[in-house]
């Protein structure tokens, strides 16, 4: 069996998915009145050999009230076309969605408000596949917002598709 997957936080630091799992809870639990929503975006950014960095963001709103958000990097197989890599971006948060909903502790909490944003819009040329990226991810059950109201894929994910530090890390809050 390989390594745990990784995942990393501005406010934690590196932590597998049972620290994830525990970090969501926790803070969903720190004020369980509140409404929630778990919001999905992916984002990619090729590299000079082909390849694309995938990124996908794990945003959790606490709505009125701030939020936390998590994130992984993989390098992927090379995409050659923007088609390819909006659609590897859509399916990679479809598969994080599904990993998330099918964690045992995380499934009262979550109560399907689940989004996925994608980081398509009118204004560009991505504008041709906003229906069957949408489409897709309703297909799936989940939500879908695209620009530019999703942040979590233009903003949050779009951070990170560069390898190294982009951002100070906060000490963690315990």
């Amino acid at each position: 069996m390989g390594s745990p997957e990784q995942y990393n936080s501005p406010t934690y630091g590196s932590i597998d998915q049972a620290q994830l799992v525990a970090r969501m809870s926790g803070f969903i639990l720190h004020d369980s009145d509140r409404n929630y929503r778990l919001i999905i975006g992916s984002d990619s950014l090729p590299n000079g050999d082909g390849q694309v960095y995938l990124v996908t963001a794990i945003v959790l709103h606490r709505v009125g009230n701030g939020g936390i958000y998590f994130w992984r990097r993989r390098l992927s197989a090379k995409l050659h076309s923007l088609r390819d890599r909006m659609y590897a971006e859509a399916l990679a948060s479809i598969a994080m969605a599904q990993r998330l909903e099918s964690i045992a502790d995380l499934k009262p909490l979550l109560r399907r408000n689940i989004e996925i944003h994608v980081d398509v819009g009118e204004a560009g040329p991505t504008r041709e596949m906003i229906q069957e990226l949408v489409g897709m991810i309703i297909a799936h059950g989940y939500q879908a917002r695209t620009k530019p109201e999703s942040f979590a894929a233009s903003k949050v994910a779009d951070r990170h598709t560069i390898p190294g530090p982009r951002l100070v890390l906060a000490p963690a809050i315990n």
